[in-house]
């Protein structure tokens, strides 16, 4: 069983196996959680996401879909790089945001990853509301835990989000 928790702070100082980055789909850095990854793990990271967007996503990590480079300088062994959807009110794009988890936990579970720390993937700059990320992101983990991973974080950065993961961890069945 995949135990859950909260954790208030910065996922970047997590000592884990794997920490999930809310990437864009160049893979080659950005702002927020994204920034944050690649100033802390160094040029590893983006030496390694440029070897992958030579070969295998030379138009970029599609959205919803994860991949694995080495943590560089981080407390951890990699980072699984997702990219998360754009939220947008007329169009349900949850089957997305779901994906990202799933797909982030299918890759650690294949490096043998037994820790995991996530951020809160698109509530960010990419507007998906809070309550319903929480919502999705819990379900999402419970849903899709896999062998050897045993421990999940869901770390955030601000009160108001671990409030909503609070709830969303709460409403859980």
């Amino acid at each position: 069983m995949t135990a859950i928790t909260l954790v208030r702070g910065d996922i970047t100082e997590q000592h884990v196996d794997a920490i999930v980055n809310a990437a864009n789909s160049s893979l080659l850095g950005g702002g927020g959680v994204d920034g944050a990854i690649h100033r802390r793990g160094g040029p590893e990271i983006l030496a390694d996401c440029r070897r992958l967007r030579a070969s295998h996503y030379g138009k970029g990590l599609p959205t919803g879909r994860a991949v694995a480079t080495t943590a560089g300088r981080l407390h951890a062994r990699f980072v699984i790089h997702t990219v998360g959807p754009v939220w947008q009110a007329d169009e349900d794009r949850s089957a997305l945001l779901a994906s990202c988890y799933r797909e982030s936990l299918r890759v650690a579970a294949e490096s043998g990853a037994v820790s995991v720390a996530f951020p809160a993937i698109s509530t960010g700059i990419f507007g998906w509301p809070m309550d319903d990320g929480a919502r999705i992101a819990v379900r999402t983990v419970h849903e899709a835990a896999v062998a050897p991973v045993a421990d999940v974080r869901f770390v955030l950065f601000d009160d108001a989000a671990y409030q909503a993961f609070e709830r969303a961890l709460a409403a859980a069945p």
